[in-house]
């Protein structure tokens, strides 16, 4: 069916609400618009659904949550999982709470049990969820860190990882071989609550993750030492992080805790931010005055499902505020759990720090210095996740911490999804720390360049919307891949690993080797000197991203030569 049947379809079927059939009728001759709702059915990938929020196939909707739920609960009946049930919550997005709902609904006309929570709660509470429940699989309705507009739908399995092999693969399957939209089983909440199929859960969810969150502590005793003249301000961004982010800090005894006003409040339209991503510059604006006002040691920002943590701090020496990226924060925790887990005797027997590959060099030399594996995968916390999975089934490593550049961290194994709660209350620790030392987190960072190099980081990307966009990207991934650049900013590509073929190429000598992760389309050049960078399109947004890196030594030369090879890469 084309685009205009199936715009006709969902203008005319009564399958549909009346309130979707208007929204569409009034795109009527914009042929450009009806187009781009229509051209393509919104793709279920490897973590389940994430798009603009509207009417259409290539938005999402309560038909496309419906859709694809429907695809998740074939999957699950094949593999028997119907009596465990699923977990689903929602974040503070428009619409969230809907189709959670709607999910639900048609996972109990399917025969299958839900556990719903009573009201929004942050990704990695259900990731700790789906395990303490005992279910088969979970659903968080968001979209994360992408802009008001959007919403989404991810799926995670029992291990409470989001699905990886063979289960995405299984469930994709079951989603495209449904032949309609409509094709779907749903039932009233009344007659599934009657049957038992449909339960809510309440806090005591809630107070065994808190407490599995603390028990990631190392030194509590320190923080009663500083909590007097130890301020942190700290912005939810309008989402789920301010009632878990205060309620941990203020169990551990933190007691001058400041939630920026305007942004307390869970709110979908984002009326302060409407890119509610710690990635942001504009995210940080109001919680940052807040910060002067009160003095803070720490500056603090969650994204709206709270996994990912924002940080700054104020240089004591001239006062400018920093705000770090999610490698600088992130490698400021590794460096402080396995320094501090070695000299407490905690640190368990085989202990491994994973990373994804575009996330900091620096790890490499933390992991060495303090006798750790080091575990690289591919971009997405997931695949972290999926390494805990594997280091229990095989009794290989012994998961101690997680980073990934784009500000997601996990201590632990009770969630296996990054947890920007359980990363507040780290990083608030290690600001304590140093605290007690007479130093902030930017002496601390400092401290950390000049023992093992100033290694630095940088993001960029080119947003490509559409039908055009997508060929656009693909046209972009081509290139890098049939003309390899030999050199970027004066430094020569020495190998090239191309996740899609699975094969690193050596360059000096043309030997081919194979690469021993998943497939993927990234590429991911190696240069000299320790630097390198890698190309990918966005996995969530209509992007192509840029990631790079550099070694210097000093802060000047990292920060030229990286500025350098950013240009160089985006402008091919």
């Amino acid at each position: 069916m084309g685009y205009k049947e199936e715009y006709t379809k969902w203008c005319t079927d009564p399958y549909f609400d009346e309130a979707t059939r208007a929204e569409l009728k009034a795109l009527e001759g914009d042929e450009k618009a009806i187009e781009d709702r229509f051209w393509r059915s919104l793709e279920f990938g490897t973590g389940g659904l994430r798009g603009e929020i509207g009417a259409g196939t290539n938005r999402i909707n309560i038909y496309t949550v419906r859709h694809a739920t429907q695809g998740l609960a074939n999957y699950i009946k094949k593999m028997g999982g119907q009596e465990k049930g699923v977990m689903l919550t929602h974040d503070n997005r428009l619409f969230s709470p809907e189709f959670a709902r709607a999910a639900a609904l048609v996972l109990n006309a399917n025969g299958i049990k839900t556990y719903l929570t009573e009201s929004l709660r942050p990704t990695p509470e259900l990731s700790f969820g789906v395990r303490d429940l005992g279910c088969i699989a979970g659903v968080m309705i968001t979209a994360s860190h992408n802009p008001r507009e959007y919403n989404g739908y991810k799926v995670y399995w029992e291990d409470g990882g989001q699905i990886t092999p063979p289960h995405d693969k299984g469930i994709m399957a079951e989603v495209e071989a449904l032949s309609d939209i409509t094709d779907v089983l749903t039932m009233e909440e009344d007659e599934a609550r009657i049957t038992g199929l449909f339960r809510m859960i309440g806090t005591d969810l809630d107070d065994r993750y808190i407490a599995a969150v603390k028990a990631q502590s190392i030194h509590p005793e320190i923080i009663p030492e500083v909590a007097e003249d130890f301020v942190v301000a700290y912005s939810p961004l309008h989402g789920t992080g301010n009632i878990p982010v205060r309620r941990v800090l203020r169990e551990l005894g933190f007691t001058k805790v400041y939630v920026e006003p305007d942004q307390r409040i869970p709110d979908g339209n984002f009326p302060t931010v409407p890119k509610p991503n710690p990635e942001n510059p504009d995210a940080w604006e109001r919680v940052l005055a807040l910060a002067e006002r009160v003095n803070a040691d720490i500056i603090l920002t969650t994204d709206p499902d709270a996994d990912r943590l924002g940080v700054c701090c104020k240089d004591a020496k001239t006062g400018k505020l920093i705000v770090f990226n999610g490698n600088m924060s992130g490698i400021l925790m590794a460096d402080y759990i396995l320094r501090e887990k070695r000299e407490t005797g905690t640190m368990p027997k085989n202990p491994a720090l994973c990373e994804t590959i575009v996330t900091t060099d620096m790890a490499k030399v933390v992991a060495e210095e303090y006798g750790v594996a080091l575990i690289e995968v591919l971009t997405g916390f997931k695949y972290i996740g999926e390494q805990i999975k594997f280091f229990e089934e095989q009794g290989t490593y012994d998961y101690v911490f997680g980073l990934e550049e784009s500000f997601g961290n996990l201590t632990g194994t009770y969630a296996r999804d990054k947890d920007a709660i359980g990363s507040v209350m780290i990083l608030c620790e290690v600001a304590a720390y140093y605290k007690k030392k007479g130093m902030t987190l930017w002496d601390a960072m400092l401290q950390l360049y000049e023992k093992y190099g100033y290694f630095k980081e940088g993001l960029d990307f080119i947003e490509c919307k559409g039908i055009d966009g997508a060929a656009e990207i693909k046209a972009k991934m081509e290139k890098f891949r049939n003309e390899p650049p030999e050199s970027f900013a004066g430094l020569k590509v020495l190998a090239v690993r191309d996740y899609l073929t699975g094969i690193r190429k050596d360059l000096s000598t043309g030997e081919e080797t194979p690469v021993d992760l998943p497939k993927s389309d990234v590429l991911y050049f190696e240069m000299e000197d320790h630097a390198w960078c890698c190309v990918r399109p966005s996995g969530t947004e209509p992007k192509i991203k840029f990631y790079y890196g550099v070694k210097e030594d000093s802060m000047e030369a990292s920060e030229e030569r990286l500025e350098r090879l950013r240009q160089e890469l985006v402008s091919r």
